[in-house]
């Protein structure tokens, strides 16, 4: 079974107000493993910047103005994706920004229930609970402490890691029986929560996107978050 894990960043809320996506990152799971493969790219929005997503996201007018258009990197995203399941966090977001970027292109929109709303699943299971990105990683150990800023492709890495954990881990399929055998031996509690990882796992990214990366943060100036 294959899913992808998808971020993106915008300009903004609303696409029909003109706000555009400037990146969008995704990472490829079989059977719930992340095989290494991943899609990465930053796009030209044809428009400014507004300061309020800047600050989120850091992905100012210059960096991105030799960055394609959405028209001329569309066909390799939907080939990356397909028709496979993708897990987003608040799925509706993201899938509206695609879908109106498609639509201005004269494509088929992607299906709404091609997504997974990884959100919708961390409500159910922890109710009046935060369940944002980082709360997920607080509560399930993750390390997200290169998250200064957002970024499409470091966020799908990290969301990846918070799926598995939302869905019972790396073999989400090996059920124990809520018997109270079960409970009784230790092997499965309702407020059972997963360890922090011993050591952290090795990062995704090549050395071409760490090289293009520095690039980035050393055109932020000092004043940067990432140098801080």
């Amino acid at each position: 079974m294959r899913e992808i894990v998808l971020d993106t960043e915008t300009t903004g809320f609303e696409p029909e107000d003109g706000d555009r996506i400037v990146e969008i990152g995704a990472v490829e799971l079989l059977n719930h493993v992340p095989t290494g493969r991943t899609y990465h790219q930053y796009i030209n929005p044809e428009r400014s910047m507004p300061k309020e997503a800047f600050d989120v996201h850091g992905l100012g007018d210059e960096f991105l103005a030799d960055k394609p258009v959405f028209a001329k990197i569309a066909q390799d995203f939907i080939d990356f994706v397909g028709t496979d399941l993708m897990v987003i966090h608040n799925a509706s977001f993201d899938m509206k920004f695609l879908n109106a970027e498609l639509r201005w292109l004269n494509r088929p929109p992607l299906p709404v229930d091609q997504a997974l709303d990884t959100l919708a699943i961390a409500r159910r299971r922890f109710p009046g609970s935060p369940a944002s990105l980082d709360a997920l990683c607080r509560r399930f150990g993750i390390d997200n402490s290169s998250r200064t800023l957002h970024g499409a492709l470091l966020d799908s890495e990290i969301l990846a890691e918070v799926y598995l954990e939302l869905i019972g881990g790396r073999q989400p399929d090996f059920a124990l029986s809520n018997s109270g055998t079960a409970k009784k031996s230790g092997l499965q509690s309702d407020d059972w929560r997963p360890k922090p990882r011993e050591t952290a796992l090795p990062p995704r990214l090549t050395e071409d996107e760490i090289a293009a990366h520095t690039a980035f943060v050393d055109k932020l100036g000092d004043d940067a978050l990432w140098k801080k």
